[in-house]
């Protein structure tokens, strides 16, 4: 007995995704080539959609972009994330005030350095915006500048002492 899906194979579409399902290593790829295999196949929506666990519409959606495009049809885009909760004018802003101030020339305490929680603060002060720590850190990447954690050092520390404690610290390590 022949097997049904035999003349199916020799389908040069069919082999073109079979091909591509083999030189994928990403996950999602290989879902959205084998959602077309299986529609190549004659597989309805419903069934392809409990096979590979997505809606009816996404598979649906796959197959549009496949038609209209071919494979390159299902090749994802870079996804653009959630929008800035600032403008682009707002963003500048900041930047300026970032490299020409001090904390304490916008009526913080007198701080040297801006921190993250300061820029929070400033934002919600001036724009009425609310922002995360996590957020504001992302944000001042994303505005070009880098995030430390500030590091302290004791004003009243004896340097003889703190030399004697180095000296001793190193021997520590080389032992351990």
């Amino acid at each position: 007995m022949k097997n049904p899906l035999h003349a199916d194979n020799q389908n040069p579409e069919i082999q073109a995704v079979k091909a591509a399902i083999r030189s994928t290593k990403d996950k999602r790829m290989f879902e959205r080539y084998q959602t077309i295999l299986l529609f190549l196949h004659g597989v309805k929506y419903d069934k392809i959609s409990f096979i590979v666990g997505r809606s009816t519409a996404t598979i649906g959606n796959y197959v549009k972009a496949y038609r209209e495009n071919g494979l390159d049809g299902l090749v994802m885009g870079q996804s653009p994330g959630r929008p800035s909760f600032l403008s682009h004018d707002q963003e500048e802003e900041l930047r300026q005030l970032l490299m020409e101030k001090r904390p304490a020339d916008v009526g913080f305490p007198a701080e040297m350095n801006w921190t993250s929680f300061l820029v929070r603060d400033w934002i919600e002060r001036e724009f009425n915006i609310t922002y995360s720590d996590r957020g504001v850190r992302k944000l001042l990447r994303l505005l070009g500048f880098s995030y430390t954690k500030p590091t302290y050092t004791l004003a009243k520390a004896d340097p003889i002492k703190q030399e004697e404690f180095k000296a001793e610290f190193e021997e520590v390590k080389k032992i351990a």
